[in-house]
């Protein structure tokens, strides 16, 4: 009896093991897919183009190419560099894809305008093995590690209103959207501090510049803040611009950039361009030229 429950086939653990061995094939799937979308994101960018001609199409994939070589990388001094002129003017022999999104899509079209001088936005996907050999020439790698995910403070100083950047505060809504835009564009997650913890903490906008990063960690650590970036944007009216200055300690090391006259939007770019380059192992954004 004893041999005969040994060999017996056992049809209901026959069916467990086969659900089981089905769910782990469906959860296989399923986080590969993820990281695969992830992964293939880094080599996807958007810009605005007039019309779907084929000029402006050109200069829209060479846009798009430097970000992509950027946002890859995690070097945002490839910004400008002439280097990727090259690469630039014959940006569509590594286009894998590209697509359009009429901004004015539902609108009529005015006068004898037609689609020619509509904005559009252009998504472009490169390949990616030819944009990791770009990089190769220029003597970089793709940042494939795992990109922390940024607990951004930023103090907003215009005259008389001294605030801090939030992510539910109304104050704070231009900021959040710049701020959001410059993270996809530079491949960053991120996130903001709310009000109420703020309050919690007896937080001010005046004392940012002092906390310490621990202390400013335990803020945003509880939405997933694993590095912290620190900014101040002070308006200036002889420059018509924002002076900046961002701080950002990590494994051990503090660094620290600056820059003046630029709008937030540009500011933020900068300020989550070097969070990039610093975690991405791409050197000091305070000695990059």
């Amino acid at each position: 009896m004893a041999a005969l429950l040994e060999t017996k086939p056992n049809p209901i653990a026959a069916f467990a093991r086969g659900v089981v061995r089905t769910l782990l094939a469906a959860a296989l799937i399923c986080c590969s897919g993820v990281m695969a979308a992830a992964d293939d994101s880094l080599y996807r960018a958007q810009t605005v183009v007039t019309g779907q001609g084929e000029p402006n199409r050109i200069i829209g994939f060479g846009a798009c190419l430097e970000d992509v070589l950027i946002k890859v990388s995690g070097q945002p001094m490839l910004a400008g560099d002439r280097r990727l002129a090259a690469y630039k003017a014959k940006a569509r022999e590594f286009v894998s894809s590209f697509d359009y999104h009429d901004q004015y899509a539902g609108k009529p079209h005015h006068d004898e305008q037609g689609t020619r001088d509509r904005p559009y936005d252009l998504t472009v996907a490169f390949d990616q093995s030819k944009i990791d050999g770009v990089l190769a020439k220029l003597g970089l790698k793709p940042w494939r590690s795992q990109r922390p995910a940024l607990g951004v403070f930023v103090e907003m100083l215009h005259g008389p209103k001294d605030f801090i950047v939030t992510s539910d505060g109304t104050q704070s809504d231009l900021q959040r959207d710049a701020l959001a835009a410059a993270a996809g564009k530079r491949g960053m997650r991120f996130v903001l501090p709310d009000s109420a913890a703020l309050t919690r903490t007896n937080f001010t906008a005046a004392g940012l510049l002092k906390m310490p990063p621990a202390q400013l960690s335990a803020i945003v650590a509880p939405q997933g803040g694993e590095a912290i970036l620190v900014g101040q944007l002070v308006w200036d009216d002889k420059d018509l611009g924002w002076v900046t200055r961002w701080r950002m300690a990590w494994r051990g090391k503090d660094y620290t950039w600056q820059f003046r006259g630029v709008t937030f939007d540009e500011a933020f770019r900068r300020g989550v361009g070097g969070a990039a380059q610093v975690l991405s192992g791409n050197g000091d954004p305070g000695r990059s030229k």
